[in-house]
């Protein structure tokens, strides 16, 4: 973390000082936003905890309920979600009061008792050493709290604004050209009411620029724009509760696969806090005519058929926090916004709608609410970076073209899972076919299997034999490195804050090193190029007046060990000076580290490369040290010059 470089800091450095739309931020909703939110969950809070970093855009977040959410339903985290919270800086203390899965147990009928079940299997959760990221359960009010908290305290000041419903909204023909800036104006008029308070079931209308949904299985923003959830349709039920209990069911606090002979499965998830477990217990099938009554089943039924399962284990439940009955269904939107297919790149998308609200699924695979973390976090640097003047509103266009694929290929997965969960042991093709899918799907259960395609924001993979362990449109996958200034250890990226900027990371040729020189010819061409040409991109694209790297941020990483850089020798480039007082920034200087060297790690050529990476973490070019018309050109596609400052 770095701060005093606006001056001495002597209170909590995460709260960053106010700016723009936070200075004076009104406390009732005012009658024009830039963004308009609809729903506090977990894609609606990460995109607003992102657009708080654009102190120039007025985002307001709307939710029905009274108050913040105390129980969620969901509770798994996979290892991108708590990479992800490293990005908005609260990684370290989710960790710390959550629970983490080390291990998964699979039991199943004794062959010899099969009214009995026995552990089958035990496989470690990162099987393949994937991620130096925990893989989490905590409740998902958590969650939210700790996205509010960044949110509140980023320069914009966003915070819910609760009590407030969706009613329907309406979009004014549109003329702008999504091919330049986002005009002004404010083309989406919605109709909100109240829900708490004296004036609960009044109502006022709110003029946007942008709406995103993030209002659930049942949004009504979706309604509004004549998108449908479309797909399987619910045929299985499953219970679930969360409970404080007393059991002899030996592995209750690992996460386990059970299944039975005859009387279904169970998905046990044990919670934070050492003592609360969650329990998804297999209700069956359900009829074509069962109108959802299976939702009422009562608690005592579910445990009932929850120890039938466990036999001859027993669980006496002491206490039930919250339960739930859900049936399994798999659907999706065929777009995540306002603009008929047809009429892409035409117009410009006023209306988007993000997790629940276009996809939906089981929970045992404990998908749903990242995913929809990661559609929040899409959509807003999108539509801070276009509000904001940074980039064309073509760029908006990209959102729904990278994560309905996405929210497709889950549903996939999560038939698969989900179809395997609910089959007796003795009609699967294979006995140990669940926990060998478990295994061979880690990579897409951890969310790291998301690979965008080619567009205006991920480049052509020319060049991708020069990193090949970066591959383009997956996320950046962090590596160890020394960091030149001081000697400290640290993982590249876990210092790449959500702040909306992009990355550039030049690996370093080091041409003469072999011969005990310490020169990298490539790398210090390049940089004086980055720092001093009209076709850089940092040149280009950084306002006038701001620092140089307020827009993109370009780091080094030599191949020699950090005792052999001096800090004296590292271009300019990446010494940048920042803030009011134009202090050295030291921090963007690294180098190999001897014991896990990140060239060999990631297939680095020795010939040097250049990596640059999104806003949100993911690839989007590959590219070498000497294509410095190749890399002008990729932002050329992205950003917009800024606008001259008049005084």
């Amino acid at each position: 973390m770095q701060f005093h470089h606006h001056g001495y800091v002597t209170s909590d450095p995460r709260i960053q000082p106010a700016a723009g739309t936070g200075a004076d931020r009104p406390d009732d909703l005012p009658d024009e936003v830039d963004v308009l939110v609809v729903g506090s969950g977990p894609a609606g809070m990460i995109a607003a905890a992102q657009l708080a970093q654009f102190p120039e855009i007025t985002t307001r977040i709307v939710e029905r309920r009274g108050s913040r959410l105390e129980m969620g339903q969901a509770d798994g985290i996979q290892a991108r979600s708590v990479e992800t919270f490293q990005a908005f800086g609260f990684a370290e203390r989710i960790t710390a009061e959550a629970y983490r899965i080390t291990e998964m147990a699979f039991w199943k009928p004794d062959p010899v008792r099969p009214e009995n079940i026995v552990r089958t299997a035990r496989v470690p959760d990162d099987p393949h050493g994937i991620t130096e990221f925990p893989h989490l359960i905590v409740n998902q009010a958590r969650v939210l709290d700790y996205f509010a908290e960044v949110a509140a305290r980023a320069p914009a000041r966003v915070a819910p604004d609760f009590g407030w419903e969706f009613v329907d909204l309406a979009v004014a023909d549109d003329a702008a050209p999504p091919t330049t800036a986002v005009g002004p104006g404010h083309p989406v008029t919605v109709r909100l009411r109240r829900t708490a308070g004296p004036d609960a079931g009044t109502e006022r209308t709110v003029r946007a620029t942008f709406v995103l949904g993030a209002d659930g299985a049942r949004s009504a923003v979706r309604e509004s724009i004549g998108r449908e959830l479309t797909g399987d349709q619910a045929n299985h039920a499953w219970g679930v509760i969360d409970v404080l209990a007393v059991t002899d069911f030996p592995d209750v606090r690992t996460k386990c696969a059970i299944q039975s002979h005859d009387g279904g499965s169970i998905l046990l998830i044990p919670r934070e806090g050492g003592f609360l477990c969650r329990w998804y217990v297999d209700l069956g099938e359900v009829s074509d005519d069962d109108a959802h009554a299976v939702r009422s089943t009562p608690v005592a039924e579910i445990v009932e058929h929850a120890n039938r399962i466990l036999h001859p284990y027993t669980l006496d439940v002491k206490d039930v926090p919250w339960h739930s009955v859900y049936e399994v269904g798999h659907r999706l939107t065929d777009k995540f916004d306002d603009v008929p297919a047809e009429l892409t790149g035409t117009r410009t998308p006023r209306v988007f709608i993000a997790g629940d609200a276009c996809h939906t699924h089981s929970a045992k695979a404990g998908q749903g609410m990242n995913v929809s973390m990661q559609d929040g976090w899409n959509i807003a640097w999108k539509l801070g970076h276009v509000l904001t003047g940074r980039a064309p509103a073509s760029l908006l266009d990209t959102y729904s073209a990278e994560r309905q694929v996405v929210a497709r290929n889950l549903i996939e997965f999560d038939r698969e899972w989900s179809t395997l969960m609910a089959t007796r042991p003795e009609d699967l093709p294979d006995p140990s076919v669940l926990e060998d899918f478990y295994v061979q799907t880690t990579e897409f259960l951890f969310g790291f299997r998301t690979e965008y395609g080619e567009s205006m924001i991920v480049g052509p993979a020319t060049h991708q034999g020069l990193a090949k362990g970066f591959p383009l449109g997956k996320r950046f996958k962090s590596a160890p490195v020394t960091r030149v200034a001081d000697g400290n250890p640290v993982h590249l990226g876990h210092h790449a804050r959500a702040d909306g900027r992009w990355r550039i990371y030049a690996f370093a040729d080091d041409g003469t090193a072999g011969a005990g020189g310490t020169s990298a010819p490539g790398l210090e061409r390049w940089a004086r190029w980055l720092a001093t040409s009209p076709e850089s991109p940092v040149v280009r694209y950084t306002p006038e007046g701001a620092d140089p790297d307020a827009v993109i941020e370009a780091k080094v990483i030599y191949q020699r060990d950090h005792t052999r850089v001096e800090v004296g020798d590292v271009p300019g480039a990446f010494l940048p000076r920042v803030g009011p007082f134009g202090l050295v920034d030291h921090e963007k200087a690294y180098a190999a580290d001897p014991a896990d060297d990140i060239f060999t790690a990631r297939g680095i050529d020795r010939a040097g490369a250049v990596v640059v990476v999104r806003p949100d973490q993911y690839v989007a070019a590959v590219l070498p040290l000497d294509a410095t018309a190749d890399l002008a050109g990729f932002f050329d596609r992205v950003l917009l010059p800024p606008a001259p400052v008049t005084s």
